[in-house]
């Protein structure tokens, strides 16, 4: 089972490119972000360090509210740092776990993460290649403004935090452009697959 790291800029299409292969080739997507709102259900492992960190306040019910954590964390980068270093690892963690367990089953051929950091959290080491999607910054922007009713200023605040083309190019060993001709995008990753 090959082991490929999934990742790019927000608005690249990493979600395109994904549902693509998940419809085509005998493999398993895990997602970060999908990980890690797992991880933070009660009873999962980083539950009540969040809680015990940001307080009862971020609670609905025995949920924790994603608006409500968001609300707090995004207003100081100190908490979030401190949120960051609970779930990247816990994350992390899980991911290992789960490509034990796929090695172990043998039912697919392709492992894929996705996460917005996998440069920075040096997924490096646990992936057979790191894969990049690219998409010219204006076309992601174009498609954060019509898809996700984001402002230009969210788009450009977002767009400030990730890694740059360059960083992207360096780290990955696999470019896919997808800028708007999906039949291209798509011919890339056979190709690749």
């Amino acid at each position: 089972m090959k082991v490929i790291g999934i990742t790019g800029g927000v608005g690249a299409g990493k979600t395109q490119v994904l549902s693509y292969i998940e419809e085509h080739y005998s493999c398993r997507v895990l997602r970060a972000d999908e990980a890690a709102h797992l991880l933070e259900q009660p009873g999962q492992a980083c539950y009540e360090q969040l809680v015990k960190l940001l307080g009862k306040d971020i609670l609905q019910g025995e949920q924790i509210d994603k608006q409500k954590m968001a609300a707090v964390i995004f207003q100081d980068k100190e908490i979030l740092a401190k949120i960051n270093a609970v779930i990247h690892p816990a994350v992390k963690h899980y991911i290992l776990e789960q490509i034990a367990y796929e090695r172990e089953r043998g039912a697919v051929d392709y492992f894929f993460i996705e996460a917005a950091l996998l440069i920075e959290d040096r997924y490096d080491l646990i992936v057979d290649e790191l894969w990049y999607v690219h998409s010219d910054i204006e076309v992601r922007r174009q498609r954060l403004a019509k898809g996700r009713q984001y402002s230009a200023e969210k788009i450009e605040a977002i767009m400030q935090g990730q890694l740059s083309e360059m960083e992207f190019r360096r780290h990955c060993n696999v470019v896919i452009s997808n800028n708007g001709d999906l039949e291209e995008t798509y011919r890339q990753i056979r190709e690749l697959i």
